[in-house]
């Protein structure tokens, strides 16, 4: 099944169920997916669609980041219900181990030796968590951790 008829489904349950976050949310989401299907121009496949998704996430974090600042709990709270939804549809997330290993790898084939070298750290440790749930900040921190400034 394909990770839009799964979508549809899921928005018709939560109709069914007059749950009004996991709808709206799932309503956003589509709505996302719809656009960028119209910036490229076709379907999106599985892939891109999980980017989406990952985008959709990363906003909502920097946003509860931004009402917390603001001292708008209730908005924040809003954010992270969003959050919740959302990540049903992700795969399971790396873990900090996982990570480590993959940058680890990422110096190692890439022959990196200073933190100048981040970028090309960062591109195959990412390559090599692909798949996976990934926080790209986690990655940076880590590579920034292992690698001498």
């Amino acid at each position: 099944m394909s990770f839009e008829t799964e979508l549809t489904g899921a928005i018709g349950a939560a109709m069914k169920a007059r749950d009004q976050t996991t709808l709206s949310t799932l309503r956003m989401l589509k709505a996302a997916l719809t656009n960028r299907s119209v910036e490229k121009g076709r379907e999106l496949d599985d892939a891109e669609a999980l980017q989406v998704v990952n985008t959709l996430v990363k906003q909502r974090r920097e946003s509860i980041e931004q009402f917390t600042k603001g001292g708008r709990d209730d908005l924040a709270a809003k954010e992270a219900a969003e959050i919740e939804v959302l990540e049903r549809y992700l795969p399971a997330p790396a873990t900090p181990d996982e990570i480590a290993a993959a940058v680890e790898q990422a110096i190692a084939s890439t022959g990196a030796a200073t933190a100048r070298d981040i970028g090309k750290v960062m591109k195959d440790a990412m390559a090599r968590l692909a798949g996976r749930s990934v926080d790209g900040r986690a990655v940076n921190e880590a590579a920034r951790a292992r690698l001498p400034r």
